[in-house]
């Protein structure tokens, strides 16, 4: 037994080739239809062909895959009896997820006859050419990520205005709500309509079906400037020959203080919770990152492509438990595989525990991470009581470096200080150079508080007296 699959074609009886329609009109048993809302169905009731239609699932179920997943068993169910025979809209193997379904099972031969593709009489109709870019997409299942304004693009399988609303929602946050856009209803037949309108009209008193689709033309590039692609083309041609003089200047090494620096505005960014501002430093972060591999792909050794593969596998490798099989119950089993397998990478070319520490760390910082990884595999205290003997040890040595007179050693004895603070930080789940951060960020705002007052009262600072000015800070403390 198997099943026929035929294809209605995208519009009237007159688009049907002949042989389909002859294959139809001798049909003696009735023919399955996943929908009976199509012109060439009509006509060919009129002229006594009989059809099942499946229509009364899309009222019973609440997806589409629900509804193709029961066509298709049913479809089997009766293959099993006898021959079948079974129409669809347009061609078989366009947008035709049923078809896909039949086609993937091993059990019962599936057959394509025929049928004419809407797409022939939708490029003429819009007077495009496929060929300078063109994606088709399905609007009952798409991700907007997947978009490429770039492209002509078209929506089929436009149903409903729920449906129109979900592309237009899509639609919007990549382009201006003016920007027209086509919708194109039976293409090539003669109840062909085609209405060009604003994207933001799209799911307003407009007419849709199932034979309903969306063009949306090309996108100018001055529209594009918060997708990647038109960053990194940007980034190119300032490096290119008609670009910038000092972006075609600049080396990974000319460039390396410009990478921190934006970094710590970033920190500023976050530490006083502007989101603005946060958004501004991140593409100035963004911006570094680009310079850097397009240095790379123009001195032929990599691509920003590159890049984004290297932390992709990265972060897939480090999630077992979210892209393979392995479970996790806490935070620290998350870590503890972080770290084995973060080991296992780097097993040939780390010799030591403590590498992987960026050298350039602040001094605060890096005693943090030392510590850490030595920690990791059981170097460590065993009891947080044990830290604080360590600090009131560490202290009465800095007092006996002091009255020693010894420069070299006063200094030795306070980095040993600096030091077993930076462990207390780390028992207590504290990163030392936020806390310190935030220490400073504080300092400034009660001195710059004192500043102010003093200067109020027409007072000049450096002649204030140490009682006034821990007076104004005492109240700068009380306000926050």
């Amino acid at each position: 037994m198997k099943i026929e699959v035929i294809g209605l074609g995208a519009g009237d009886i007159d688009q049907l080739p002949l042989g389909v329609y002859k294959k139809l009109i001798n049909e003696k048993t009735v023919i399955y239809a996943r929908t009976l809302d199509h012109p060439v169905i009509e006509t060919l009731q009129a002229e006594g062909v009989q059809f099942t239609s499946f229509d009364h699932l899309y009222k019973q179920n609440q997806t589409f895959e629900a509804v193709y997943q029961e066509i298709v068993y049913t479809l089997l169910e009766k293959a099993k009896e006898s021959n079948v025979m079974y129409a669809v809209p347009g061609h078989p193997m366009l947008a035709e997820k049923t078809v896909q379904l039949l086609l993937e099972q091993d059990n019962t031969d599936v057959e394509i006859i025929g049928g004419q593709s809407y797409l022939d009489a939708l490029f003429t109709s819009l007077k495009i050419d496929p060929i300078d870019g063109f994606q088709f997409v399905d609007a009952t299942g798409f991700n907007r990520s997947e978009l490429n304004y770039q492209n002509h693009i078209v929506f089929c399988q436009v149903y409903d205005q729920f449906t129109a609303s979900e592309v237009k929602l899509a639609l919007l946050e990549d382009l201006p709500p003016d920007y027209q856009v086509t919708i194109i209803d039976a293409a090539g037949s003669n109840k062909e309509k085609k209405l060009t309108i604003p994207v933001e009209e799209l799911d307003h008193s407009v007419e849709v079906s199932n034979l309903t689709s969306v063009y949306i033309p090309p996108a100018p590039k001055q529209l594009l400037h918060h997708t990647f692609n038109r960053l990194r083309e940007v980034i190119a041609i300032l490096r290119g020959p008609n670009g910038c003089p000092w972006d075609k200047e600049q080396t990974h090494e000319s460039l390396r203080e410009y990478a921190i620096e934006e970094v710590y505005e970033l920190i500023d960014a976050i530490n006083d919770q502007d989101d603005d501002g946060i958004i501004e430093e991140l593409g100035d972060v963004l911006l570094q990152i680009m310079l850097h591999s397009q240095i790379g792909e123009d001195d032929g050794y990599y691509t920003i492509d590159d890049v984004i593969k290297s932390i992709t596998d990265k972060m897939i490798y480090r999630h077992p438990h979210v892209f393979s099989d392995v479970s996790v119950d806490s935070v620290d089993d998350v870590l503890t595989n972080w770290e084995a397998l973060k080991r296992e990478e780097k097993k040939e070319t780390r010799k030591s525990i403590l590498e992987g520490i960026p050298k350039g760390l602040p001094a605060l910082l890096k005693a943090y991470k030392l510590q850490k990884k030595a920690a990791k595999v059981g170097f460590d205290w065993n009891q947080v009581e044990d830290i604080w003997q360590k600090l009131d040890e560490e202290i009465k040595e800095v007092r006996v470096a002091i009255e020693s007179g010894h420069k070299v050693e006063i200094e030795k004895e306070f980095g040993d200080v600096l030091f077993v603070l930076a462990n207390l930080t780390r028992y207590y789940k504290v990163n030392p150079e936020n806390a310190l951060s935030q220490t400073n960020q504080k300092f400034i705002q009660r001195f710059t508080y004192i500043e102010e007052k003093l200067e109020e009262k027409g007072q000049d600072i450096t002649k204030s007296t140490l009682d006034e000015m821990d007076h104004y800070w005492n109240e700068a403390k009380e306000r926050e």
